[in-house]
């Protein structure tokens, strides 16, 4: 199916709640300095061929404009005539979108993710253990022990998509650029968010539990 394809109604409904999600996460500071991004998928998906909007590059997410989001395609190309510019990370968006098939991407930058993402560097993983907001990730066993993979963070971004179907672990929907942030993933919308705020939780807890325990 084609861009054009695809009815306004469904363009317009991934906007609402993109835009949705945008003011909620501003409302909780976790788009410092016009940090982050996110992105929802629109129309069929194929590996080969896909559509979604993102949010464009360099804008103050705390505010709601008509220029917040614009439609791209599989490789990161706008799909209608503008000036705007998509996010600067828009190619790990469509790495993501390649590799799983989701319906959601949202990327935010806070203190304690960027933390533990240098804490763990030498592991290349965040282990959590046991921890109940683990289930927020649809793992359901009792006393769940997970690793969440941190990924190398370039300046030069196209450097990062090599490492993320190298490192990307099939049950953990979300990978932590080192010293950089979060990126979580979903079905739709509000499973994307629900992951995201679970990760948050856990990287806040495993950083505090290394102070308690290790005073570093």
């Amino acid at each position: 199916m084609s861009f054009a394809a695809i009815t306004t109604e469904e363009k317009q409904r991934v906007i609402g709640e993109l835009s949705a999600v945008k003011a909620d996460f501003a409302s909780r500071g976790f788009f410092p300095g016009t940090s982050g991004n996110l992105s929802m998928r629109v129309g069929p998906y194929s590996p080969e061929r896909f559509y979604f909007a993102v949010t464009a590059s360099g804008k103050d997410k705390s505010k709601s404009t008509p220029e917040d989001f614009i439609f791209v395609d599989q490789n990161g190309k706008p799909c209608e005539s503008t000036t705007l510019k998509p996010s600067a990370e828009t190619v790990i968006h469509n790495e993501i979108y390649r590799l799983t098939g989701c319906g959601a991407i949202f990327h935010i930058h806070s203190v304690f993710n960027s933390l533990v993402s240098e804490m763990f560097w030498e592991r290349r993983a965040v282990p959590v253990e046991g921890v109940e907001l683990i289930k927020g990730l649809n793992i359901w066993e009792e006393e769940a022990v997970i690793d969440i993979p941190i990924l190398s963070n370039f300046a030069d971004v196209p450097r990062i998509v090599p490492e993320i179907s190298e490192r990307m672990v099939d049950r953990i929907p979300g990978i932590l650029l080192r010293k950089h942030g979060i990126y979580a993933w979903g079905r739709d919308a509000f499973e994307a968010k629900r992951h995201l705020e679970a990760f948050e939780f856990l990287f806040e807890y495993v950083y505090r539990w290394q102070l308690l325990k290790y005073g570093k």
